[in-house]
Order: C-alpha cells, then sequence, then structure tokens
C-alpha cells in the first residue's frame, strides 16, 4: 500500500510541475488575483486522478488483495481466539450446573 501511494504521489508532483509550467509559460489560464497557487494544485489534482487511476491499475489490485488476504487472515485469528475462550468457560460452567 506505501508503494501505490508513493506512485500517485509521484504522479501528482509531475502534474503539478507540469501544471504550474503551463500557467506561468501563459498556456493554461491563470487563477484570479492571489489564487493562483490554489488554482495550480487543484488543477493538477484533477489531471492527476484519471492518470493515476489508468497508470496504476495493476499496482492497485495487488495492493488489494494483500489488504483482503490480511484482513481474512485477522478474521481467522479472532474466529480461533474466540473459541479457545468458550471451552473453558463452557467447561466451567457445565461443572458448575451438574453440581
Amino acid at each position: 500500500m506505501l508503494r501505490y501511494t508513493l506512485m500517485r504521489l509521484g504522479i501528482l508532483a509531475g502534474c503539478l510541475v507540469v501544471v504550474w509550467g503551463l500557467v506561468y509559460s501563459g498556456i493554461a489560464p491563470r487563477g484570479l488575483g492571489a489564487s493562483n497557487g490554489l488554482w495550480i494544485i487543484m488543477l493538477a489534482l484533477v489531471i492527476s486522478a484519471p492518470i493515476s487511476f489508468v497508470v496504476l491499475r495493476k499496482e492497485r489490485d495487488r495492493a488489494s488483495v494483500q489488504i483482503v488476504q490480511r484482513v481474512d487472515r485477522m478474521k481467522a485469528n479472532l474466529d480461533a481466539n474466540r473459541s479457545q475462550e468458550d471451552v473453558p468457560d463452557d467447561t466451567a460452567r457445565a461443572q458448575g450446573q451438574t453440581s
């Protein structure tokens, strides 16, 4: 997951540099007044989102498989712990009821 996040941030940084260059060269429009920095960031976010969606598809699928495996393993461990806790309790209750 860290690898995917770093790759996504890299794409965002690349888009930020490209948008900054386009705005200051006059190809892309500038923001109004003091909002030029915010305009550049927002435009870079809008451009980087679909690029990340397409380019990082395999990495995103790989990360999701790892997350699903980790969640399944944690669920199995929780179920195993629940059954271990119930056995001594059930035994004690059974002995208490027969006396």
